[in-house]
C-alpha cells in the first residue's frame, strides 16, 4: 500500500476543519497544514490532527501557497483538499482500496476524481467535474496560476469514480471580489492572462454584472490559437450571456451556435438556444433543441462540466411551456409529469402542478411562466 500525504491552504476556516480533517485522517498517513493567516481556531483546530503546520505569508497568489505545502511531502502520492469539501463515507472507503492498488504496476501519475460543486435542494449533484486530485510526488507537479490554480495532468492518468463533495458554508455563498481583484492587480502590474486565466476573469467580470467588460476578454480568449476546448465551449455560452445581457439577441446566438466548433452540441447549449428561441416566440424552434438536449449523454463528455438539470428537468419543464404556448394541453400535460418525477418538490413543478389542476378544455389561462 503506498503512503498518501494531504496537503492543505486553509484561513479562517473554523466552521469547516474539523469536519475535512476527520474524514482526512482516516486515508491519509501525514496531513500537511500552510495557514494564511487565521485569526480565529483554525490553527488550534488543526493541531488537533497534525502537528505538521506552516504558517505561509499570504501574498494574493493560491499557486505558490498551494506549492510550498505541497513541497514538504515525504510520500509516495500526495492529495489536495480545499477546508470546505467533504469526503463522503464511500468515499473514504474507496482511497482506502485505491491506495493499495496504486502500488501496483503500473502505476498512474494522477488520479482524477469527480468534485461535486453544486447540489439541488434535494441534496442531488448539480454540477460536477473530474479535477487531479492524487498527484505521484516524484514527477514533480505544481500548481499554476495566482487564482483559479490548478495543475496540467499528464502522464498516466487514472479517472476514478470517487466523489469529493465541495460545500462552502452559508456565510461564503455569496460572491467575493477577492479573485476578481486578484486579476485587475496582474493587469494593473502589466502581468499578461494567459488563455486559462482570461477565461477565469471574464467569469469574474460576468459574476460581478460586469457584461460590457467581460465581452472582449471573451472573444480575445475565443480567437487565442491555445486554451482548453471544455473552455472555449464555456465561453461561447458566457459570451451569449453578455450579447443578451447587452440587448443583443442576434450576436447571442451566433455565440451559442459558435461553440459546436469545439463539440458536437450539448444539453446546455441546446437549452440556452431553446430558451432564447422561446423568448422571441420560435416556439417550434425551441421544441427542437429542447427535445434535441434530452438526446445528450453527460456520459459523453470527459472532463466536461456536467449541469445535470440540462439533461432532464430543464428541458422537461420547458418543453411543458413550449406545448402549452402552442394549445396542446395533453402534451404539456405529459412533459409536467415527467418533470415531478424528478423533482416533485420544486417550486416550478409545484406551480405548473396548480395551473393543470385548474384548466380544462374549453378555458385557456395565461400560461405557465417561461424558466
Amino acid at each position: 500500500m503506498i503512503r498518501l500525504s494531504l496537503c492543505m491552504i486553509v484561513k479562517n476556516e473554523e466552521a469547516v476543519l474539523t469536519r475535512v480533517l476527520a474524514s482526512a485522517i482516516q486515508f491519509a498517513d501525514e496531513i500537511l497544514v500552510a495557514d494564511t493567516g487565521s485569526t480565529d481556531r483554525t490553527v488550534e483546530i488543526a493541531r488537533q490532527y497534525t502537528k505538521h503546520i506552516y504558517h505561509y505569508p499570504w501574498n494574493d497568489d493560491f499557486a505558490a501557497a498551494r506549492n510550498f505545502i505541497c513541497e514538504k511531502v515525504t510520500t509516495e502520492y500526495w492529495m489536495w483538499l480545499d477546508a470546505d469539501d467533504v469526503v463522503p463515507a464511500e468515499s473514504i472507503t474507496a482511497i482506502l482500496k485505491l491506495k493499495e492498488t496504486l502500488s501496483k504496476s503500473p502505476q498512474p501519475d494522477v488520479v482524477m476524481m469527480k468534485y461535486i460543486a453544486g447540489f439541488q435542494p434535494d441534496g442531488t449533484p448539480a454540477f460536477t467535474y473530474d479535477r487531479e486530485r492524487i498527484l505521484r510526488t516524484d514527477r514533480h507537479f505544481r500548481w499554476k496560476g495566482r487564482v483559479h490554480e490548478a495543475i496540467a495532468p499528464r502522464g498516466r492518468i487514472l479517472y476514478s469514480p470517487i466523489q469529493i463533495e465541495h460545500r462552502k458554508p452559508a456565510s461564503a455563498l455569496t460572491h467575493s471580489d477577492r479573485n476578481l481583484k486578484i486579476y485587475e492587480t496582474m493587469l494593473a502590474d502589466g502581468e499578461l492572462l494567459d488563455p486559462r486565466h482570461q477565461y477565469y476573469y471574464a467569469r469574474e467580470l460576468i459574476d460581478h454584472k460586469q457584461y460590457e467588460k467581460a465581452r472582449p476578454v471573451l472573444e480575445h480568449f475565443l480567437n487565442e490559437p491555445d486554451g482548453w476546448y471544455e473552455n472555449k465551449a464555456d465561453a461561447c455560452l458566457l459570451l451569449a450571456r453578455c450579447h443578451e445581457m447587452l440587448r443583443n439577441t442576434a450576436a447571442s446566438q451566433l455565440s451559442l451556435f459558435q461553440s459546436f466548433l469545439y463539440d458536437r452540441p450539448r444539453a446546455k447549449t441546446c437549452c440556452e438556444i431553446g430558451r432564447l428561441k422561446l423568448s422571441l416566440g420560435e416556439i417550434s424552434q425551441a421544441v427542437f433543441w429542447y427535445q434535441l438536449a434530452l438526446k445528450d449523454r453527460p456520459e459523453y463528455h470527459p472532463n466536461a462540466f456536467i449541469e445535470a438539470d440540462y439533461y432532464d428537468f430543464i428541458p422537461l419543464i420547458q418543453l411543458c411551456v413550449c406545448y402549452d404556448r402552442m394549445g396542446n394541453y395533453d402534451k404539456a400535460l405529459y412533459y409536467h409529469k415527467e418533470t415531478k418525477k424528478i423533482r416533485p418538490d420544486s417550486p416550478a413543478v409545484l406551480t405548473n402542478e396548480e395551473y393543470f389542476q385548474t384548466i380544462s378544455s374549453n378555458h385557456k389561462t395565461n400560461g405557465l411562466p417561461i424558466l
